[in-house]
C-alpha cells in the first residue's frame, strides 16, 4: 500500500517485561484492511498518494471504521478470553503509518475488541514480526506479505476484501472451513493430479491410503484450534469443516491423516469437483481457507474467504 518509508517501524507493544509471554496462546496477526473496511480510504491511496490517505484517516480519526471481512473471526476468537484465562491474542500487523494506525486502534476500542498490541510499518513488510509474535495465523490483503509468511512457515492467507461477511447466526461458535490439499495437507497428491490426471490421483491415494499425508501449511493452525477447542465452554466453542474437491475413494486417506494427527473435524465434505460456494453458504463459516483462487472467488460470494498461496497451483 505504501511507498518507501522514511520511518521503518513503529509498535505499540508493552514495555519489555520478562513475565509477559505469548507462549501457549492462539496468536492471530491481522492487517488493518482485513479487520476493518478501509476500501474507500484505500481508493484514495490508489488514486493519489500516501499523504492524501494519511490526511483522510486523520480527518476520520474519531469515526470508527466499519467491520471488515475477518472481523467476526477475530471478535469470536477473542470471546474465548476470560479474566482468569487469556487463551487468544490478536495483534494488528499493518503496512499503515502510525498516524493512520491511531484510527485502527480507536476503531478496535469502539467495538470493545481487547487488542493491545500492534505494529505499523508504513510500507515495510510487516511479516518479519510474525516469528517474535509466535503467530499461528496471519491475515492480510497483501499477497506478497502472505507469500513471505508462508515461506517462513507461518499459516497465512490473502483476505479478499470484497468477500461476503460472516453470518450472525452462530454467536457462540467460531466456524472455520479448510480445503485439504496444499492447505491442511501437503500438495503431494495435487501434484499427481496436475501431472497425470484424476485416475492417477485416485489410484495414488488408494495405494497410499494407510500412509498419512505430509503436513500442509495450515496444520499448525488446526492444531492450535484443536487445543482451543478442548478449552471450549458453553459460552464459546469451535466448529471446523474440511471442504475438499476430493471424492471417494480418495476421501479415506484424508480422514486417516486427521486420525493420525489425533485431530477431529466436525464436518467433512468431499465434493468431487462440485462448486464449494453453495456448500460453504450453508455451513456459514467465519472464515474459509483454500489454495485455489477459483474456489476462493466462488466462496467469497457467500462467506469470508482467504487465498492460501501455497502448493503447485501457486
Amino acid at each position: 500500500m505504501w511507498k518507501k518509508p522514511p520511518t521503518r517501524f513503529t509498535a505499540c507493544f508493552y514495555k519489555a517485561d520478562m513475565t509477559i509471554s505469548l507462549d501457549g496462546k492462539l496468536v492471530v496477526a491481522i492487517s488493518s484492511r482485513a479487520l476493518f473496511d478501509f476500501e474507500e480510504e484505500n481508493e484514495v491511496f490508489e488514486q493519489a498518494d500516501d499523504t492524501a490517505y494519511m490526511r483522510l484517516q486523520l480527518e476520520r480519526l474519531d469515526a470508527p471504521a466499519k467491520p471488515g471481512v475477518a472481523f467476526s473471526l477475530v471478535q469470536k476468537l477473542l470471546a474465548f478470553n476470560t479474566g482468569a484465562s487469556q487463551k487468544v491474542e490478536v495483534v494488528i500487523l499493518s503496512r499503515n503509518d502510525p498516524v493512520s494506525g491511531l484510527r485502527v486502534m480507536k476503531s478496535a476500542a469502539h467495538y470493545a475488541l481487547p487488542i493491545i498490541r500492534c505494529a505499523f510499518t508504513r510500507g515495510e513488510p510487516p511479516w518479519r514480526y510474525l516469528k517474535p509474535l509466535r503467530a499461528n495465523l496471519f491475515l492480510s490483503t497483501h499477497l506478497s506479505d502472505v507469500r513471505a509468511a508462508l515461506e517462513a512457515d507461518v499459516p497465512a492467507a490473502q483476505v479478499y476484501p470484497q468477500s461476503a461477511h460472516a453470518s450472525d447466526a452462530h454467536p457462540t461458535e467460531v466456524r472455520i472451513a479448510f480445503d485439504g490439499d496444499a492447505v491442511l495437507f501437503s500438495d503431494e497428491a495435487e501434484r499427481v493430479y496436475q501431472s497425470h490426471g484424476l485416475n492417477a490421483f485416485q489410484q495414488h491415494e488408494m495405494d497410499k491410503v494407510a500412509l498419512p499425508l505430509a503436513d500442509g501449511p495450515f496444520k499448525p493452525l488446526l492444531v492450535a484450534l484443536h487445543r482451543l477447542q478442548q478449552a471450549a465452554t458453553p459460552q464459546m466453542r469451535i466448529r471446523t469443516a474440511l471442504v475438499t474437491a476430493r471424492s471417494a475413494p480418495a476421501h479415506e486417506r484424508a480422514i486417516r491423516t486427521l486420525m493420525n494427527w489425533n485431530i477431529e473435524v466436525d464436518e467433512a465434505m468431499f465434493l468431487g469437483g462440485l462448486d464449494k460456494g453453495e456448500f460453504l453458504r450453508e455451513f456459514e463459516p467465519d472464515f474459509f481457507f483454500d489454495d485455489q483462487t477459483g474456489h476462493i472467488e466462488s466462496a467469497a460470494r457467500h462467506v469470508p474467504s482467504g487465498h492460501v498461496a501455497s502448493g503447485i497451483r501457486n
